[in-house]
C-alpha cells in the first residue's frame, strides 16, 4: 500500500514547485497518486501529465531498477475553488476535473478574473501605505500564475519592504489587515453545482479550518451533500487522530466519501511536506477508487 495526496499546489497558483517538479517529487516520495489542485486554474495539468508520461518512459527503460522500485504516481486533475459562506472563506476541491473542456476552463478564468480585480485594489492600497506594488509588477515577477496574497507577500519580501511572509499577513494583507480587499466569490453551493456539471468530484476542503461549531459545520456539510457534494477532507496536514475520527463520523453520517491531502505549497509553508504534511499525515490509497467511481467519464481521462 502506498500513500496518496489529493490536495497540492504548484507555481500555477501559490506553490513553489512547478507541476513537473511536483510530480517528480511525488515519485521520489513513493506516492501512488497525486492531485494537482491549484487555485481557480487547471493550467498546470498538461505539464503534470507530461511529467507522468516521462516517468513511465524512464521506468520502462533498460537498466533503471531504481526508477521501477517506486510507483509512478497517477495524476488526478483537480482545482481548488474559493467560495464565501456567511462571511467565511470556504474552499471546495474538485477532483477528476474535465481540464480539456474549453467551457470548463473558460469558467475557471472568470473565477481568476475576480482575483485580478481584487489584486489591483490591494496593490493601490499597499502603494498608498508606502509599499509600492502593481498588478503589472506582480505578473512580471510571477509569470503564468494565478496571483494570490502569497505572491504579494513574496514580492514585498524579495524587495526588502518586509522582513518575513508572516509580517505581510499580520501587518498588511491578512483578513483584518488595512490593505486586504475581499474578492467577489461564488457560494459553496454554486461551486459544487459547477463541478458536478462537468463530471468532477466536489470535496469540502479542510473543514476544521473554518472554526465552525459542530452544529454549524454539520449544517453546511448536510446542505452541500443535498446538492451533490461527494467527499470531505477527513485527512489533512493539521489533523490530529481525533480530528480525523471526528470528520470521519460526519462523513459517515452524511454519506460522504473521505478525501484529503497535505495542501502542499512547496517552500511557502514551512515544515509542511508532500504526502506527510507536518510529519504525521497518511492518506491511504484505498480511498481513491470510490472517489474515482463518482467521476464523470471525461474527468477520469488523466492522460
Amino acid at each position: 500500500m502506498h500513500p496518496i495526496d489529493l490536495h497540492t499546489h504548484s507555481t500555477r497558483s501559490d506553490g513553489t514547485f512547478t507541476p513537473a517538479e511536483l510530480v517528480q517529487y511525488a515519485h521520489k516520495k513513493g506516492l501512488s497518486a497525486i492531485a494537482l489542485t491549484d487555485h481557480d486554474t487547471a493550467d498546470g495539468i498538461a505539464e503534470a501529465v507530461q511529467a507522468v508520461r516521462a516517468l513511465k518512459a524512464q521506468a520502462s527503460g533498460p537498466g533503471r531498477d531504481d526508477a521501477r522500485a517506486l510507483p509512478v504516481p497517477e495524476l488526478i486533475p483537480g482545482v481548488e475553488l474559493s467560495t464565501e459562506y456567511k462571511g467565511r472563506d470556504i474552499h471546495i476541491v474538485g477532483l477528476f476535473i474535465d481540464w480539456r473542456n474549453p467551457s470548463f476552463t473558460e469558467k475557471l478564468r472568470e473565477f481568476a478574473d475576480a482575483r485580478v480585480l481584487r489584486n489591483r485594489k490591494m496593490g493601490r492600497l499597499l502603494t498608498k501605505a508606502g509599499y509600492p506594488v502593481t498588478m503589472a509588477a506582480l505578473e512580471r515577477a510571477f509569470p503564468g500564475t494565478v496571483i494570490t496574497r502569497a505572491h504579494f507577500a513574496q514580492y514585498l519580501l524579495d524587495r526588502g519592504m518586509i522582513s518575513s511572509i508572516d509580517e505581510a499577513f499580520t501587518k498588511l494583507i491578512g483578513d483584518d489587515g488595512p490593505c486586504f480587499v475581499p474578492r467577489e466569490k461564488i457560494s459553496p453551493q454554486d461551486a459544487v453545482g459547477f463541478l458536478l456539471r462537468y463530471g468532477a468530484v466536489p470535496v469540502l476542503a479542510h473543514p476544521l479550518q473554518y472554526k465552525m461549531s459542530d452544529k454549524d459545520l454539520l449544517k453546511l456539510v448536510s446542505s452541500l451533500r443535498d446538492i451533490g457534494l461527494v467527499g470531505i477532507e477527513t485527512f489533512y496536514c493539521t489533523h490530529k487522530p481525533a480530528d480525523t475520527a471526528y470528520l470521519s463520523r460526519i462523513a459517515e453520517r452524511c454519506g460522504l466519501l473521505p478525501s484529503g491531502g497535505s495542501d502542499f505549497h512547496g517552500t511557502r509553508k514551512k515544515n509542511l511536506d508532500l504526502g506527510t504534511g507536518y510529519g504525521h499525515l497518511y492518506v491511504p490509497d484505498t480511498i481513491l477508487p470510490p472517489l474515482r467511481a463518482k467521476a464523470g467519464k471525461a474527468g477520469t481521462e488523466t492522460e
